[in-house]
């Protein structure tokens, strides 16, 4: 009996140290942000903006949600989670209240897109549910100090 709670526990204080598990419905740990997470030099643990036209369209990410919006229709949100980053690209997974998966895809590439003079440090690809959109993506603070034309930095 000892040696089953003894690896019960050592089982339990291993998982401690384990990343959050993936998947559409997990919440971040709430050290998740101590954890650096980067695409090359760029950060990923601030709030992310991705952004799309024809349709228009932006996701906000953030510790705690993905917010999916569209310019014709009322914003909707799904539970944070950590990205899953590989090399160079990183991917957020999350369900929206409408049971749609919502997947957002980040590549580490400069990205224009196509309506301003902006240059974008990441190339976004969002799908909702069977819809998939592609954009340009930074991180909010990136995008607060840009101007309309130049680099997102």
């Amino acid at each position: 009996m000892r040696t089953v709670l003894a690896i019960a526990t050592l089982g339990l204080a291993l998982a401690a140290c384990k990343p959050t598990a993936e998947g559409p419905n997990n919440a971040p740990e709430a050290n998740a942000a101590a954890v650096p997470l980067k695409i090359g030099e760029l950060s990923l643990n601030g709030p992310i903006r991705a952004l799309g036209n024809e349709p228009f369209w932006h996701v906000d990410i953030d510790q705690t949600s993905i917010t999916f919006a569209r310019m014709d229709g009322t914003p909707v949100s799904g539970a944070g989670a950590t990205p899953k980053v590989t090399g160079n690209l990183a991917v957020w997974e999350t369900t929206l209240p409408d049971q749609k998966p919502l997947v957002v895809t980040l590549t580490g590439t400069d990205c224009s897109d196509g309506m301003s003079d902006r240059i974008y440090p990441l190339a976004a690809m969002v799908k909702v549910g069977d819809e998939t959109l592609q954009g340009c993506a930074a991180t909010v603070e990136a995008l607060e100090r840009a101007s309309e034309s130049g680099r997102v930095e």
